[in-house]
């Protein structure tokens, strides 16, 4: 018998399986938002007139779209008597109350009298009671804060009150009323605690701050 050399053949390599792919979630479909609530709801935060403008920069959508649906929200609310407005003023849009809703209005927050202020308005009320007549962005300026809200809570309490115009400028003056002091049980403003030298001067703030 002859010898023969058997050569193993080396076994196959076995592929590894494929690694299934990920499956990709379906994407959720949602509707579009409707632009006429967006508007709305921006509107509803604001406290000065929106330029169509800015409103068309914050939804991402043409300018004339947003003045159509300005129109459309305006005219749905005079049609369906809402307890508001929507009017055109100084280049942009503003909620207001309706004119003959303004007396209810004005009942309930002066009935709100009895609630008492925050801080932030008892400290705003200060800055006005020391400083006055002084404008809004004064104020701001002192308290380094937004003072718009409050302000109009001030307002509507009748504890403070339009003073003018600054002859600096045509921003509104605020000084505080015969309330104001009839509530902290004061004769004249003479009769305020010496608190007025902690706060800063008004011609030496920063113009800067002054642009809030």
């Amino acid at each position: 018998m002859s010898d023969q050399h058997h050569v193993a053949r080396p076994a196959a390599a076995t592929a590894p399986a494929p690694t299934p792919a990920p499956i990709a979630p379906s994407p959720i479909a949602s509707p579009p938002i409707d632009l006429g609530a967006v508007v709305e709801a921006l509107l509803l935060v604001t406290d000065e007139p929106v330029a169509p403008s800015t409103l068309a920069q914050v939804t991402e959508r043409s300018a004339a779209e947003v003045e159509q649906v300005l129109g459309e929200l305006a005219a749905s609310y005079a049609l369906e008597q809402r307890g508001f407005e929507l009017r055109r003023v100084a280049g942009g849009w503003r909620l207001y109350t309706r004119a003959d809703c303004a007396p209810y209005v004005e009942r309930f927050l002066l009935d709100g009298q009895q609630a008492r202020l925050t801080q932030a308005a008892l400290e705003t009320l200060a800055v006005i009671a020391y400083r006055q007549p002084v404008t809004r962005a004064r104020v701001s300026a002192v308290r380094g804060v937004n003072v718009d809200g409050v302000v109009r809570t001030l307002l509507a309490r009748g504890l403070i009150a339009d003073a003018g115009q600054d002859p600096d400028g045509s921003a509104t003056l605020y000084r505080t009323t015969p309330l104001f002091l009839d509530r902290l049980g004061l004769r004249t403003l003479d009769d305020l605690p010496s608190l007025a030298p902690l706060l800063p001067e008004l011609d030496e703030l920063d113009d800067a701050s002054l642009s809030m």
